[in-house]
């Protein structure tokens, strides 16, 4: 959310609830966890699962792992041996997306509930496992684990609120695959229309474009600062969204959460505390002239990569 003026602020209701500033050394500490999800011999899905075991630390590494693995393995015996890329791509949706004794007749699917993953469990992909009821954060992602260890060339690519899988055929071709809906292949046109996005934001690499093993790791570990957010660590977010930012300076959405967290430390330093302005201790009001502006320039960079509001980014 972006910030509203101070003087606004001074008049809003107080927070219902109020969160102790995290300290410098738990805020290191946080960003060289995060700093080494960037270890290139890390493949994207031991990125996804390191991210989610940050989150919640229940998250059984090792399990999830171990049972990708063998559904990769179960995908390559069904494709058959010497497969092409289109006889395992075939196989990986038949596998995850049929109805059959190769899933216990169970087929992985799309979540209705919850197509965002709005629900912090759901967008574990240890969740989407155990349940077959995933979004457009794991399925994406389940899909792209599989297709890599079966060896398809592939990545991840974003749309407003929105996630889904770029793969490079046999003959060197791009195509969309939408992991929500079977892993059918999809025109960029589609996106354009169900997800209405920016010229500008298309030119300048924000949607549509394959992303390089740096961006999605930066694109997958957005949900720490999501989560942070969340709880009110509005410092770690902060300080997690520069590690990202360093490593995927164009990444729009999360520009828009670095300003969101700065908003979430003006509200909950000043809403309903101080009558007037020249009540506001002058160390704090400093800093709040900061934050302030630290808000304006996070959105600001947002919108001139052609980043808008309607994306629905803003939180």
């Amino acid at each position: 959310m972006r910030a509203i003026s101070l003087a606004i602020l001074l008049l809003c209701m107080p927070l219902s609830v109020t969160f102790a500033q995290s300290s410098g050394a738990g805020t290191t500490v946080v960003q060289q966890e995060v700093e080494a999800l960037f270890d290139p011999s890390l493949d994207l899905l031991q990125v996804k699962l390191r991210v989610d075991a940050m989150v919640d630390p229940s998250v059984n590494r090792v399990a999830v792992k171990s049972m990708i693995e063998q559904m990769a393995a179960d995908i390559a015996t069904m494709a058959g041996k010497d497969a092409d890329s289109a006889s395992k791509l075939t196989a990986l949706k038949r596998y995850l997306y049929e109805s059959g004794s190769w899933n216990g007749n169970k087929p992985f699917q799309y979540d209705l509930d919850d197509p965002l993953g709005e629900k912090p469990a759901n967008r574990l992909l240890q969740r989407y496992l155990t349940t077959r009821r995933g979004n457009c954060i794991t399925m994406p992602m389940l899909f792209l684990a599989l297709g890599q260890r079966l060896g398809l060339t592939m990545t991840l690519a974003e749309a407003p609120l929105h996630v889904f899988v770029k793969y490079i055929d046999d003959d060197g071709k791009v195509w969309n695959l939408e992991a929500t809906s079977g892993g059918g292949f999809t025109r960029d046109a589609w996106y354009r229309q169900k997800l209405p996005m920016s010229d500008q934001a298309v030119a300048n690499g924000v949607y549509l474009r394959p992303l390089s093993h740096e961006e999605a790791t930066a694109l997958i570990a957005s949900l720490i600062v999501e989560h942070q957010v969340a709880k009110g660590e509005f410092e770690r977010a902060i300080a997690v969204s520069d590690v990202l930012l360093r490593h995927y300076p164009n990444f729009a959405y999360l520009l828009v959460k670095k300003g969101s967290a700065y908003n979430g430390l003006l509200r909950r330093e000043l809403a309903g505390k101080y009558a007037r302005m020249e009540d506001i201790p002058t160390d704090l009001k400093a800093k709040a002239d900061q934050w302030y502006g630290q808000n304006m320039e996070s959105f600001a960079k947002a919108e001139a990569l052609g980043w808008r509001p309607q994306d629905g980014q803003v939180q």
